[in-house]
């Protein structure tokens, strides 16, 4: 398949609809978390480094999503943890398992909270990490990854364990191995799949859970677009009820 706009978009329009058909158990389970933890007056805590920032981005603090939502983030080390900037420079910083315990503290969970952590590989050890913490911190953890890259690479954590080996539910973004679909004469492969995929997935379970919300007589707390009339002033004061928890209010 000769790689081009037309058939970049063929295939990535059919590996979404693959996902979304395939995905409907997981999302739903991972729907019922979600309004468990709002219900609960919990916080989302979103966790994913490299491009599964993306898939936290597209969870925590957007038009249209949840909004007790929390990005954690590799630059928190910096911004709530004091350290010096330099740290951000190690390109291995996402495969360093220590960093995990580090970022959740900074956080500060409550036990109600539920954590979401994006990983297409799903063996880096800081993701990996994060998840033992995440469990042994008592919390429900959903993971989005690529089973079957995941599958075929070697476990980097110290416990042998994949992101989806810890998780109570799994979204599968469906992406192949290398995370790419357009094969190449030279036996590489371009365009890349798992952040759009990933953010269906996100897009599908939280509109599973304002369903669920509104079913159980909750009104969902979403935000609305702070570039439309009165959206900002509506944002911020229902932000308010979480004030120090997201880092939106965290000032």
């Amino acid at each position: 398949m000769t790689p081009s706009a037309e058939t970049s978009a063929s295939e990535l329009l059919r590996l979404l609809g693959v996902v979304a058909s395939s995905s409907r158990v997981a999302v739903a389970a991972a729907a019922e978390l979600f309004a468990t933890c709002v219900r609960a007056d919990g916080v989302i805590q979103a966790f994913g480094t490299g491009h599964s920032q993306a898939t936290a981005l597209e969870l925590a603090g957007r038009a249209g999503g949840l909004i007790p939502t929390n990005r954690i983030a590799l630059s928190d080390l910096v911004q709530f943890g004091g350290e010096d900037p330099s740290v951000l420079a190690d390109p291995m910083l996402e495969r360093r398992a220590d960093v995990a315990r580090r970022l959740y503290e900074l956080a500060a969970p409550r036990p109600q909270d539920l954590f979401v952590i994006a990983s297409s590989s799903g063996v880096n050890p800081s993701v990996v990490e994060m998840a033992h913490v995440v469990k042994e911190g008592g919390h429900a953890l959903v993971a989005i990854t690529s089973v079957q890259h995941s599958t075929r690479v070697p476990a980097k954590h110290s416990s042998g364990k994949r992101l989806a080996d810890l998780a109570d539910v799994t979204l599968d973004n469906g992406a192949p191995f290398g995370d790419t679909l357009l094969e190449l004469p030279d036996g590489t492969s371009a365009g890349a799949v798992s952040s759009l995929s990933a953010g269906l997935l996100v897009q599908m379970v939280v509109a599973e859970t304002v369903r669920l919300l509104l079913d159980s007589g909750t009104t969902p707390p979403v935000y609305v677009s702070n570039n439309v009339p009165g959206g900002l002033e509506r944002n911020l004061e229902l932000e308010a009820k979480y004030q120090g928890r997201i880092r939106r209010t965290a000032s």
